[in-house]
């Protein structure tokens, strides 16, 4: 890339450092950043943010992006949630080509350079317990005390260190200490544990290992061999970048430079992977992919598209402060993406029985409906109509309330793509429940006008009976009743913000035929209902759709209202 000539693109203060550098040629005029999950669970919508922008900011200045997996941890790491991650990765439309890298891969290298700072007076083994180690690290306002192990001399260290790797000591006896600044203001300068004994089999590396570096010492290092130029992370790490810097300078290696960003919060949501799995444990949950569930493998099933989440991620930007964002901004990115490429059908969830007495008896005729009116290419479909149709439940009243323009007693309206209809009485069961209406139709109204150019107020969906395909319709509301679903009673935890209507199964949907074939993953925008696509669980003889959002766009209206109050 030309510094002189810089690609345009929207602005932020990453991006503006990445210029800048450019234009300094302070790393050779690269770009190198990577993502680097660790794989304890499956990804989310927080993670999106930063897969966005590592691989976007990158592809932008012609860098590159690596995928490393952060996995130090083998206790709480499985080789499913390695290949999620990278199904999600490629699914937001993003590609690390041959560079799929591992921490693990640098074990031997980090173990290497911990001598060398155990060599150079800068780490220590300290026999201190996990509890010991917190009480002598002091707090914000009272420095730290340092260990009683500090001064051991460095061959002691090193032999130490040794027998540490070989498995001589059980888990937890010891650890690796870097030698730095008890009464730092800074806590995680106070003498930061750089390693720790964990005997747990490794998904990579087995049993060679039961000597396991920190997220704090391996991060940097690995960077530093991948040769990364900008290190992208989330505010947390804002302080443990004097530690980044350090662990780099006091190795004498390469020195890719930290940038800290907001993290992604929403509200009736939560960005945990620990919380996540205990849903999934707990069986609040069907699974990781559940369509309630923030992860991206959740969303997808759910029927949000990669280009959706990628708008998204690019409309909100990144800054140097945490905030949480209405939920309602994120479907509307999924909604403005789905308007403009779901196909337009006809689906009722609670079906009403409606019969159209002088029709004659056995005549189905096909009514041409659009199929996208947002996209004219799209076409049109064929769609059948007789004399027994279902509309919804709430499309008729016996006695409406005002404003009420669908059908009752004695009230015209137009059906969709059909004919004009009028209501002449309804049959009740033996509680007093309407389940059959009788209507009178206008053969001169095909089509859905009136020659004679009268109107009518209202224009309804229906299936035809004969014709139509039952499905079950899974309808999702928040999974948190609360804005911020961490806030609870003292002694009580988040689940019990949990919303126990986040989920209702309609199981007698009449869907047009059309949808006899649909495929899981498509979408589809039900008429009057909201955008659906189907569920993996779909089978030829029982469809399932999911609700992927409604029509109701409740952040343009958000949006709106904030324009013309200014």
């Amino acid at each position: 890339m030309n510094p002189s000539n810089p690609p345009s693109g929207p602005s932020n203060f990453i991006r503006d450092i990445m210029l800048d550098d450019l234009k300094t040629n302070k790393f050779g005029g690269r770009v190198h950043t990577r993502f680097p999950p660790e794989p304890n669970g499956y990804l989310h919508i927080g993670h999106a943010k930063s897969i966005c922008l590592n691989f976007g900011l990158a592809a932008e200045f012609g860098g590159k992006t690596n995928l490393r997996f952060d996995d130090t941890n083998p206790e709480k790491e499985e080789v499913e949630y390695v290949e999620s991650i990278k199904e999600m990765v490629h699914w937001l439309g993003f590609d690390w080509e041959d560079r799929c890298f591992y921490a693990s891969d640098y074990f031997q290298q980090l173990y290497d350079w911990a001598v060398q700072l155990i060599r150079g007076g800068q780490a220590y083994v300290c026999d201190l317990n996990a509890e010991a180690v917190r009480q002598y690290r002091g707090t914000l306002t009272e420095p730290g005390k340092e260990s009683p192990f500090r001064n051991r001399p460095v061959e002691e260290n090193l032999d130490l260190f040794e027998r540490m790797k070989a498995g001589e000591f059980p888990d937890g006896a010891r650890t690796l200490r870097a030698k730095i600044d008890m009464a730092s203001p800074n806590l995680n300068m106070r003498d930061p544990i750089m390693y720790r004994i964990l005997h747990a089999e490794h998904h990579r590396t087995g049993d060679a290992w039961c000597l396991y570096p920190t997220y704090d010492y391996a991060h940097g290092q690995s960077d530093s061999i991948e040769r990364i130029t900008h290190s992208i992370c989330t505010l947390e790490f804002e302080d443990h970048r004097p530690l980044y810097d350090w662990f780099c300078d006091a190795l004498g290696i390469y020195h890719p430079q930290q940038i800290e960003f907001d993290r992604l919060n929403l509200t009736y949501t939560m960005m945990s992977k620990r919380k996540f799995l205990q849903l999934v444990r707990d069986h609040h949950v069907r699974g990781w992919d559940d369509p309630r569930m923030p992860t991206l493998a959740g969303i997808r099933r759910r029927g949000y598209t990669p280009e959706a989440i990628r708008n998204f991620c690019g409309a909100i930007g990144v800054s140097k402060t945490n905030g949480t964002l209405e939920f309602a901004l994120l479907e509307h990115h999924v909604r403005e993406d789905l308007n403009k490429r779901a196909a337009r059908v006809m689906a009722v969830l609670r079906p009403l029985r409606v019969v159209i007495d002088n029709y004659p008896e056995g005549q189905v005729e096909y009514m041409e409906a659009v199929n996208n009116p947002e996209d004219a290419s799209a076409g049109t479909r064929q769609v059948p109509f007789s004399k027994v149709l279902y509309i919804e439940q709430e499309d008729f009243r016996e006695d409406p309330p005002k404003q009420y323009f669908r059908l009752a007693p004695g009230r015209e309206v137009r059906l969709r793509y059909g004919y004009f209809v009028t209501c002449r009485n309804a049959v009740k069961d033996a509680a007093g429940r309407v389940t059959e209406i009788h209507c009178t139709y206008d053969p001169a109204t095909r089509g859905g006008n009136a020659p004679d150019g009268r109107k009518v107020k209202s224009t309804i969906h229906w299936v035809s009976a004969v014709h139509a395909v039952d499905a079950e319709v899974r309808l999702y509301d928040s999974l948190f009743t609360k804005e911020d679903p961490n806030d609870v009673p003292e002694g009580q935890d988040f689940t019990v913000n949990l919303n126990p209507h986040s989920l209702e199964a309609v199981t007698g949907a009449k869907l047009e035929p059309s949808l006899a074939g649909a495929e899981p993953m498509q979408f589809f925008q039900f008429e009057r209902l909201g955008y659906f696509s189907v569920d993996p669980d779909t089978t030829p003889e029982k469809p399932v759709f999911n609700r992927t959002a409604p029509l109701r766009d409740t952040w343009a209206k958000i949006e709106k209202r904030g324009k013309a109050g200014k």
